[in-house]
C-alpha cells in the first residue's frame, strides 16, 4: 500500500457512533495530532442504543462523555454530535446537508469517514448506521464544495483529500508506530460500553482490538482507502 498523503493541516473524522473511530483509526489521529495537525471529531448519533442494560436517555449522555474523554487521549478537543437516532440513521438530503455544513465550519484538507461499503475486511455485515454515514460523508464532502448546494449554509469548500477507514478494499496507509498504547487508552476510555460487551477487563479488550485493527505491535499501520 502507498503512504498517506501528509500534504494536510486540518481533518475532521466523521462516524456514526461514540467509539467508531477508537476501533484502529485513533492510533492515525493521535500521530496526526502530535505532528502538529488539528483533528475535529464529528458523530452523527451520540451511541444511545448501543449498550443494552442501559435506557437510552442513560446511554447517550454516558457514550458522549466517554467520547470527549477518548479523543482527548489522542489530542482531538473539538468534538461535536449531530443528534441524529442511533440504529436507524438514513442516508438523505438532512443527513448531507448536516455533515456538509460541519465541513464548511471546520474548513479540514482532509475528511475521514468510517467503511461505508456493505461488509467489513475479512467479512461480516457492516451496520446500517455505518453504511449511511460513510456514504453520507462522502456525498457532503462533494456538496461542501458546491456554492450552490445548501446555499445557507455557509461558504462552499473544496475538501484535498477524502479517506475511509476500516475499508474492505484500502489503498493507503499511515505509520502509527509509537501510537499504539495511546489509541488503547482512548478506546479503554469506553469502559462502560465495553464492560456491557464482553466480562474481559476493559483494558484487556481495548488491547486485543487496537492490535488486531493495525496489524500487531511490530509494525503497526492504520489502512485507508484514499477517494481523493
Amino acid at each position: 500500500m502507498e503512504t498517506f498523503p501528509d500534504d494536510w493541516s486540518r481533518a475532521l473524522a466523521v462516524a456514526a457512533h461514540p467509539d467508531d473511530l477508537e476501533y484502529g483509526v485513533s492510533a492515525a489521529i493521535a500521530a496526526w495530532t502530535s505532528a502538529g495537525r488539528t483533528v475535529t471529531y464529528l458523530l452523527v448519533t451520540r451511541g444511545e442504543a448501543g449498550i443494552a442494560t442501559t435506557p437510552p436517555a442513560e446511554a447517550g449522555p454516558a457514550r458522549e462523555a466517554e467520547e470527549r474523554a477518548s479523543a482527548a487521549v489522542v489530542g482531538v478537543h473539538d468534538v461535536r454530535f449531530l443528534d441524529h437516532p442511533d440504529g436507524t440513521v438514513v442516508e438523505s438530503v438532512a443527513l448531507r446537508r448536516d455533515i456538509a455544513r460541519v465541513i464548511r465550519d471546520v474548513r479540514p484538507d482532509l475528511v475521514v469517514t468510517m467503511n461505508h461499503h456493505e461488509q467489513w475486511d475479512g467479512g461480516g455485515w457492516n451496520s446500517a448506521d455505518h453504511r449511511a454515514v460513510g456514504r453520507a460523508a462522502i456525498d457532503a464532502v462533494s456538496d461542501a464544495g458546491t456554492r450552490w448546494i445548501f446555499p445557507d449554509d455557509g461558504a462552499a469548500h473544496q475538501v484535498r483529500h477524502l479517506a475511509v477507514a476500516a475499508s474492505p478494499a484500502p489503498t493507503h496507509e499511515v505509520d502509527v508506530t509509537g501510537f499504539v498504547e495511546t489509541a488503547v487508552a482512548s478506546l479503554a476510555c469506553h469502559r462502560r460500553y465495553l464492560a456491557a460487551l464482553d466480562d474481559a477487563p476493559v483494558e484487556d479488550q481495548a488491547r486485543a482490538v487496537v492490535e488486531q485493527m493495525v496489524g500487531g505491535a511490530g509494525s503497526p499501520r492504520v489502512p485507508f482507502e484514499l477517494l481523493s
